[in-house]
């Protein structure tokens, strides 16, 4: 096959699994088991073969297994479209991990080079009655899956409106001391808005071409008072202007990182934060599978699905709907349950792998196709 799936997945002191080898074909993954056993552990490390933090956003050394405190590693081996590459996340004393593929030293957005991974987990359910921060950062992974870069820019953008709001709180007025951050919050923050805004138009496509069970969102980028300015030329002249309105309030108040993405239930007409649980459920699917389709279109085939404890929230209908989609799509999922008849539904489809846990050791048992 020439799509994006792991072949092998070895784990080594890496949260409850002191020692654990998965071995699967390119077809989704039923990983089912008690709560606690360790199948969300299984999820965040193949998380860790995107860019950025996994997850659950952990310390490297968060990840590594208890009381022994050795350090970690997670390998696999990752076919992309048609290559194989040996990709290995390794930490030691709590270090920040180390990432190597094909043997050799590599940066985050190589990994995002060659696959991409896509996740939906229950912390993520509040996402439309919450803050704006974790919307942003819903969109910003989104983002991220189209544009490996827009991690770097996010970091040049975060690191420069550090240092500007340091000086901001220092009540520092020398204009010279603001230049150079304002032109690198600038250049990164037009980069962050024109992603972000591009990865928009890619999920609404996706969505109105696609015949789906799931529910579809209207989706805009809303931004504060005063708006974003358009060209990072523009952002660094509305940096400059707005200083002492931002230094009497001790933070930027201007850029990407003020911006909140928000969702319309399509067919409704209804904002997503005033729908249903159930209905904010489906269309968070929505865009996942979304994103995927626009993937499978851009990168040349679907990513990685990560589907922690999913179809427990959904009745057979949509259950049955969600696995016929993910068949469709091609896509290798990884899908977390409780108990092996959650599924069913996917029969011969789907491999399924049993996870258990004995005195705090967690182990993975292959059952039968």
């Amino acid at each position: 096959m020439t799509g994006l799936y792991l072949e092998k997945l070895s784990l080594s002191h890496f949260r409850s699994h002191k020692r654990a080898v998965l071995e699967v074909d390119a077809r989704p993954v039923a990983l089912f088991g008690a709560n606690g056993a360790g199948k969300t552990n299984i999820l965040e490390a193949i998380s860790l073969f995107s860019p950025g933090r996994g997850l659950r956003r952990a310390s490297a050394e968060e990840m590594t297994r208890r009381p022994e405190a050795l350090g970690w590693k997670v390998t696999g081996l990752l076919h992309s479209l048609g290559n194989v590459h040996e990709v290995a996340f390794q930490s030691q004393g709590g270090n920040p991990r180390q990432v190597r593929v094909d043997e050799k030293a590599a940066t985050q957005p190589a990994l995002g080079r060659i696959g991409r991974v896509l996740w939906l987990v229950p912390s993520m359910d509040r996402l439309w009655i919450e803050g704006a921060e974790g919307r942003r950062r819903f969109l910003d992974r989104m983002t991220l899956s189209f544009f490996p870069g827009h991690a770097e820019a996010s970091l040049d953008y975060e690191k420069a409106m550090r240092e500007r709001n340091r000086l901001l709180k220092d009540m520092v007025r020398d204009a010279s001391w603001y230049a150079a951050l304002e032109v690198q919050m600038a250049d990164a923050g037009a980069a962050i808005h024109a992603n972000r805004m591009a990865a928009l138009a890619e999920l609404q496509t996706a969505q109105d071409q696609a015949q789906t069970a799931f529910p579809t969102a209207d989706l805009d980028l809303i931004q504060p008072e005063g708006g974003m300015p358009e060209t990072a030329a523009d952002l660094r002249d509305a940096l400059a202007t707005g200083r002492q309105r931002d230094m009497a309030a001790g933070r930027t108040l201007i850029g990407p990182h003020r911006a909140d993405m928000a969702a319309t239930f399509a067919a409704k007409g209804v904002p997503a934060r005033d729908c249903s649980t159930g209905e904010q459920k489906a269309l968070l699917i929505s865009l996942i599978l979304a994103n995927s389709r626009a993937l499978a279109r851009s990168f040349g085939a679907p990513p990685l699905l990560l589907l922690d404890e999913v179809a427990a929230h959904l009745d057979a209908n949509r259950r049955s709907a969600l696995y016929d989609e993910v068949c469709a799509l091609g896509a290798q999922a990884w899908m977390t349950g409780t108990g092996a008849e959650l599924f069913a539904e996917l029969g011969s489809r789907a491999q399924r792998l049993e996870v258990s846990e004995t005195d705090g050791v967690s182990q993975v048992l292959r059952h039968g196709d």
